[in-house]
């Protein structure tokens, strides 16, 4: 369900960029004068109203330099370019005539579901040889090996069927790639290709990825090699018993149907296990780590050559396994145990980090209450001798540890993200190994985030904040930064206002952060309409410290204030205020929602009580269908991609909150918006996109039903063949308009 846009990662640089475009805030601030027209158009114009950023930030292996490719506004040509660690100095690597084959612009992808997933889980388009002197891009399906002392690439596979993920071996001899769901491996001069596993059909995965494993768990990748570059850890996955759905073209005249693999509430998940093949003869061992086929294994690799680790989680996400196996014999043993009683663990977060030099690993975990890191150390020569054991406690306090970013070894420093006090905000932190030297890298209010070099040397610094446009820079740990990018400044072109930030109290005193957009020149003495836009959610935060909203400015200069508040449940708060929502989806938000309401209302006698209206996308639609159906507060809203029933949606996102569905029928039904809808109160805009394959047109399908049962009038807008982002001009031009609107006619 989630309209996910990373917080934990400046590689993501495309979902940023879209985030300062559309969805983003900002704090108070008076007005600055626009000097160009802000329109619907102009939001979604070539490069937005930003300018198009930088796509694939990578480091080279030796850590001298940094690549990103940079292209026009339009997207149509794109050149890949080099930055000096040392000087900061800029050069071209690969012209734009070259990487017009090698990198073409992703919107030129058709298929707009393999659109949406390139973006959306951001497939590398290119990848550093472990010799910093080749690279290997992956266009549209076929990898190119390009050499950049004689600056010529060479095609690398010419198979019809397309491959993908691939990567080198650590000495740098050979590719392995994924083809049909296959493990294949090439030596780097291109000679025999040799496939390691051999399975048939559509149901048997080895080394690629399933569409909830990378939705749900943020699965990347699903094979590694060991260091000595010898053997390849796979996970097999065997989807034979996940039922499908079909998603339909409707535009040919003889429509086209996909079926896609998707486990919703209750149905059997894919069967998993890891494999080790031999990259010389091909041969496959496999490994059993559990008995439990509900299991999920998320992540793995090699804690050294011969030993594998690998997380098993269960099917009620609160107990994980930390396994360390010899890949040889496949015997295996458990060194760590995380519980999460009454809670789910919180796997957006959890990122075990294996260090290199000695046996010890980091290890976030929610066991204190907020997220914190922890180290663990165990004998390298002997892992599975003894468990594992934890050395210290390396962050405590009252604020969430939201990602490991990079690692000083030979400096014994961890670096990471965090959002300390001030859970609007996110910064750069560093602490030592043995506990000591806690201190920021960051200060200036806003949105910090960091992708660092293998080494720890060095780092890119992405920053957007209240009245600052998003700059990126390469820096240097040591303290000098070198400017690498520059957004167009958004804020003062076209006069976006950041909102006044605000703080509210839940009915059992826990605060709650709102913010508010009031028009520019609202009536004296006049009412003015509020519009809440929410998410409500425990996958996205509507209240940040970044950039000013443009849509929430369009709407504002139309007479309507926009408000939005966090409710519990919703990310970057302590386990408590996150688990808020455990077994039920609605009732919390809602009362939480309507309690700041009340609040602001008091708090701004100007605001027009009886002219409310709501509006939110994913799960941001589902409550707005949640509070039309259960409050008679809203005189209308909009409800994009919702899920109306929660049993329409993915075993790993629902069930780790909700719980399994043979425990807990009665909370499922009573998250069904769909039994109420005789209760709707308010003129309803429902949109869905007639091919997303994340929140299922099934889910609005069955509201329609639903309304038209009950005798209820509502308007309704499908796109066709768009996906959950409903993503491109076209589109989203005509969807915010009828937002818009819809708004004007019912509130004015």
């Amino acid at each position: 369900m989630r309209r996910r846009i990373s917080f934990t990662s400046c590689c993501a640089l495309l979902a940023f960029i879209f985030m300062l475009c559309v969805t983003a805030s900002a704090p108070a601030g008076a007005q600055t004068a626009p000097t160009k027209p802000l329109t619907i158009e102009t939001m979604y114009q070539p490069g937005g109203l930003t300018g198009r950023a930088p796509e694939t930030m990578e480091w080279s292996p030796d850590g001298t330099r940094l690549t990103f490719v940079q292209r026009d506004e339009k997207g149509e040509n794109g050149e890949l370019w080099n930055v000096d660690t040392t000087t900061g100095d800029k050069t071209l690597l690969v012209s734009a005539a070259k990487l017009a084959s090698l990198d073409p612009d992703v919107n030129k992808v058709k298929n707009e579901r393999e659109k949406e997933r390139r973006t959306r889980y951001h497939v590398a388009a290119y990848l550093w040889a472990p010799d910093s002197k080749h690279l290997i891009f992956d266009s549209q399906g076929q990898l190119w090996l390009y050499d950049l002392r004689s600056e010529t690439a060479v095609q690398f596979t010419s198979a019809s069927e397309p491959s993908g993920d691939p990567k080198f071996s650590p000495d740098g001899g050979h590719v392995a790639y994924v083809r049909k769901h296959n493990l294949y491996v090439r030596p780097v001069d291109g000679k025999d290709e040799k496939q390691l596993t051999k399975d048939t059909g559509e149901n048997l995965f080895n080394g690629d990825i399933d569409w909830v494993y990378a939705e749900e768990l943020a699965v990347r990748s699903n094979y590694f090699w060991s260091p000595d570059s010898k053997d390849i850890v796979f996970l097999h996955m065997d989807e034979t018993k996940v039922p499908t759905y079909p998603i339909t073209d409707w535009l040919p005249t003889h429509p086209n149907v996909e079926n896609e693999k998707y486990p919703k509430v209750g149905d059997p998940n894919p069967v998993v296990r890891l494999g080790v093949a031999d990259a010389d003869k091909g041969k496959v061992r496999w490994i059993s780590l559990t008995s439990d086929t509900e299991s999920y294994i998320p992540r793995f690799g090699w804690v050294r050559d011969g030993v594998i680790w690998a997380e098993v989680l269960n099917r009620t996400e609160d107990k994980m396994d930390l396994y360390f196996v010899d890949a040889k014999t496949g015997k295996s043993k458990i060194v760590l145990t995380e519980t999460t009683p009454g809670a789910w663990i919180d796997f957006e977060h959890v990122e075990v980090r294996f260090l290199k030099s000695n046996g010890q690993f980091l290890w976030p975990s929610w066991r204190d209450g907020n997220m914190h890191l922890y180290l663990y150390s165990f004998d390298k020569q002997n892992p599975m001798a003894a468990e594992a054991k934890l050395e210290r406690q390396l962050t405590k306090g009252d604020f969430e540890v939201l990602g490991i970013e990079g690692v000083d070894e030979a400096a014994g420093t961890v670096f990471f993200l965090a959002n300390k006090d001030d859970p609007r905000q996110l910064h750069l932190f560093s602490v030592q190994l043995d506990g000591s030297g806690f201190k920021s890298l960051t200060s200036e209010e806003g949105m910090h985030f960091g992708n660092f070099s293998d080494d720890g040397k060095h780092y890119t610094h992405m920053f957007f904040g209240p009245q600052t446009v998003t700059t990126i820079s390469l820096c240097a740990v040591s303290g000098t930064c070198k400017p690498v990018w520059k957004a167009r400044d958004a804020i003062a072109g076209y006069g976006l206002r950041a909102p006044k930030y605000l703080e509210f109290k839940a009915d059992d005193g826990t605060v709650l952060y709102g913010r508010l957009l009031l028009p520019p020149d609202a009536p004296a003495g006049g009412k003015i309409p509020l519009i809440v836009n929410i998410y409500g959610g425990p996958a996205a935060q509507m209240v940040r410290k970044g950039a000013p909203d443009p849509f929430d400015e369009i709407l504002s200069r139309k007479g309507f204030a926009i408000f939005a508040v966090d409710n519990r449940g919703t990310p970057g708060r302590d386990r408590k205020f996150q688990t808020a929502i455990r077994h039920e989806f609605g009732a919390v938000e809602l009362k939480d929602q309507l309690t700041a309401l009340d609040q602001l209302l008091a708090l701004y006698p100007q605001l027009d009580k009886d002219r409310l209206a709501i509006w939110g996308w994913s799960n941001g639609g589902s409550m707005t269908l949640y509070a039309m159906t259960h409050s008679d507060r809203f005189r209308a809203g909009v409800a994009v991609a919702p899920v109306t029933n929660q049993v329409n949606y993915d075993t790993i996102y629902t069930e780790r909150y909700m719980g399994l569905l043979k425990d807990d029928k009665a909370g499922y039904e009573e998250s069904d918006v769909t039994r109420d809808a005789d209760k709707l109160h308010g003129a309803l805009l429902l949109v869905h996109g007639t091919s997303d394959d994340n929140v299922h047109f099934q889910n609005s399908i069955q509201m329609i039903d639903a309304l038209i049962k009950a005798g209820k009038q509502f308007r309704l807008m499908t796109y066709p063949n768009k996906t959950h982002s409903i993503a491109g001009k076209d589109a989203r031009v005509h969807l915010f308009t009828m937002i818009v609107d819809h708004f004007e006619r019912e509130l004015k």
